[in-house]
């Protein structure tokens, strides 16, 4: 036995010396690149002086060109800058991909080890910040990292001082997915616990408050903005018509008028009436309306690839867009990852059919905008396949040129612009093409004033992020997103009940107006709160984060629950990504809440009456399974005698 333990020891030792090893192989190895790239950098732009502008001499020659001139007018100076610019840093402008950035807000150089999967991860399987903006000529990036506001604004101007140091000092913009939410999804939805904390855009929409959500999107830009986020990968303008969909809890809903006014409402917040150096440009997404997924399944992935439209209702998806992002003027725009199945001439995903693009949201709807695909469908990477839905037999270098054709800019979450550069090398695409795309974008850039101050302070990042009149604004929104489905004479609570809580993150709270008991024997009343139903699944890295399939809870979830609310008069309160199934609960239960991401202060307030609910549902609970499979996938409130219906909400 001690030769076995012995042997044992040896070999936990030798896989210990591989790991150490190899790490430090390949640590050094980027180490070393990164010191080659960053000797590719030129100098820092001076702050110059001509006829009395004050500019920045971003390509260093000691002269003001029109694109460096603040005062030109914003075609001039894109019509200057795209002059200038060679073929390998117009194909890397038409770019943006995820970059990242350590726990101290130092650019992402080399391998890093970390109790974030996540961190780690990105250090290992993404290229250094240096060869993306150094070699790879990009200048347009996502982040996913959620550190502390001044550590996030000196990452921005950290990178921003490096894109100074290249030939032309084109300065990056830097996007993020939602960030004010409780959510953390890399695929959808981040955590950042230094914002101000607001329910999710389901939530939102229960309020019926546009002028709430505009002051949102004011609050949320200030944040963003402090910090150098310039591009919000949002709003979601699809429509939650199929239940099941993983998604449904970035929308606003089902309804089309209501998402409509909504994403309105959102989108002048980030942007304000017009685009300029005090905005966050939007990204709204995912045009033509990313919600009718064949039985539910997210077009992430493969088995859920195919968009239906057994209503014929296509045209109800797009009112969202032309009645809400349009009206707002959105920035930009996202096409979805899934194929409009029998809605065009062939069977593409949107962001590789013309007739969605061109066809439809430039010719039609005249939208002259930068029009960027979701993230990933040109190439493999080491968590998926392409996502070339509908495109699978083409090459990466044919899957570019089609979403080029189809009238798409920018490409998300991929980095590879050597295939446009041999593109057009090779004949088979046009510079002049390229130039209408990187126009685009740069004009971007200009309207948001990258090119004439991209920096932030960074004493200021943590005074303007998360300030208590913005948790204040946050808490009024939670508490207005609450939707009393049901009250059989629990609510309000009396001030000293005795409570009983399970499923809070913060049960303590529940004291502060009511008396916190160890057993539901001893106590008035039980407050539950529970969570959506989901299928587990793992095929897929992103899919335990999409949370898909079932409403229903299984028998034993079902029993768990039932037997706790049963014992005593109780309230249950579901946390709702979907419209869960919730029948025997709301039979059970003695009051029962909707919420959309309430945290268990605002939650008590509720309770006790200090806040009077006054939600209404975004979308229709069913009453059944079999009525949540029988319903169409593009018709909104369609399943056959559901619980509660669209915009029911009681108050007290």
């Amino acid at each position: 036995m001690r030769k076995v333990w012995k042997a044992l020891k040896y070999l936990l030792l030798g896989l210990l010396a591989i790991l150490v090893v190899g790490y430090a192989i390949i640590y050094f190895s980027k180490k070393s690149k990164s010191n080659n790239n960053m000797e590719l950098l030129g100098v820092e732009a001076p702050t110059l002086e001509q006829t009395g502008i004050s500019y920045r001499d971003l390509n260093k020659n000691g002269k003001m060109d029109p694109y460096e001139n603040p005062n030109a007018s914003i075609d001039t100076r894109v019509n200057d800058l795209v002059g200038q610019m060679n073929l390998e840093e117009k194909a890397g402008s038409m770019y943006i991909t995820m970059i990242g950035t350590t726990a101290d807000g130092e650019p992402m150089e080399t391998p890093v080890l970390s109790t974030e999967p996540i961190n780690i991860m990105m250090s290992f399987m993404l290229p250094s910040n240096s060869e993306m903006i150094v070699k790879k000529k990009m200048n347009s990036f996502n982040i996913l990292a959620s550190i502390d506001a001044d550590k996030q604004a000196k990452y921005n101007n950290t990178i921003q001082k490096m894109a100074e140091r290249t030939r032309l000092g084109i300065p990056i913009t830097i996007a993020s997915d939602p960030r004010h939410g409780t959510e953390n999804n890399p695929g959808a939805a981040l955590f950042t616990p230094s914002f101000s904390q607001w329910p999710s855009s389901l939530g939102l929409a229960a309020t019926r408050d546009t002028l709430l959500v505009r002051e949102f999107g004011d609050i949320a830009r200030q944040e963003y903005k402090a910090v150098g986020i310039r591009l919000a990968l949002h709003p979601m303008a699809d429509l939650a018509t199929e239940p099941r969909w993983g998604r449904a809890n970035g929308t606003f809903g089902e309804d089309a008028y209501l998402s409509a006014i909504m994403t309105k409402a959102y989108v002048l917040g980030f942007q304000g009436d017009s685009l300029d150096a005090n905005s966050v440009a939007c990204m709204t997404k995912h045009f033509s309306g990313g919600g009718p997924q064949k039985d539910g399944e997210d077009a992430h992935f493969p088995y859920g690839k195919e968009q239906v439209y057994p209503g014929d209702n296509f045209d109800y998806h797009v009112i969202p867009f032309t009645e809400g992002a349009f009206e707002a003027h959105t920035a930009q725009i996202m096409p979805y990852y899934g194929i409009p199945v029998d809605q065009t001439t062939e069977n593409v995903a949107f962001g590789f059919n013309r007739d969605i693009i061109q066809g439809l949201l430039r010719d039609s709807l005249n939208f002259q905008g930068v029009v960027c695909t979701d993230w990933n469908i040109i190439s493999d990477s080491k968590i998926g396949e392409g996502r070339a839905w509908g495109v699978e037999n083409l090459t990466p270098k044919e899957r570019i040129k089609k979403v080029l054709d189809a009238g798409c800019d920018q490409f998300g979450g991929e980095n590879n612009p050597e295939l446009i550069i041999e593109l057009v090398q090779e004949g088979l695409l046009d510079e002049k093409r390229l130039d209408v795309s990187v126009k685009r974008i740069m004009i971007d850039k200009f309207r948001l004033g990258l090119f004439d101050n991209p920096y932030v302070d960074e004493k200021m990042a943590n005074k303007i992020t998360g300030k208590a009149e913005f948790i204040t604004k946050g808490k009024i929104a939670q508490g207005k997103s609450m939707v009393l489905l049901k009250n059989e004479g629990v609510l309000p609570l009396k001030k000293g009940t005795k409570i009983y809580v399970e499923g809070m993150l913060e049960p303590e709270v529940f004291a502060t107006q009511g008396s916190l008991v160890k057993n539901p024997e001893d106590a008035d009343v039980i407050v539950k709160r529970i969570r959506t139903p989901f299928d587990e699944r793992s095929e897929y890295f992103l899919e335990s984060f999409f949370h898909q399939g079932r409403l229903y809870y299984s028998e034993e979830e079902k029993k768990e629950i039932l037997d706790m609310i049963s014992q005593k008069p109780s309230i249950v309160v579901a946390n709702l990504e979907r419209p869960a199934i919730l029948t025997e609960i709301a039979q059970t239960s003695g009051a029962l809440f909707a919420e959309f991401g309430t945290s268990d202060e605002v939650l008590v307030d509720v309770l006790f009456g200090k806040i009077n609910p006054s939600g209404k549902l975004p979308f229709e609970l069913p009453g059944s399974w079999e009525a949540v499979e029988n319903q169409k996938e593009d018709v909104p409130y369609d399943s056959k005698d559901p619980l509660y219906p669209f915009g029911h909400g009681l108050s007290y």
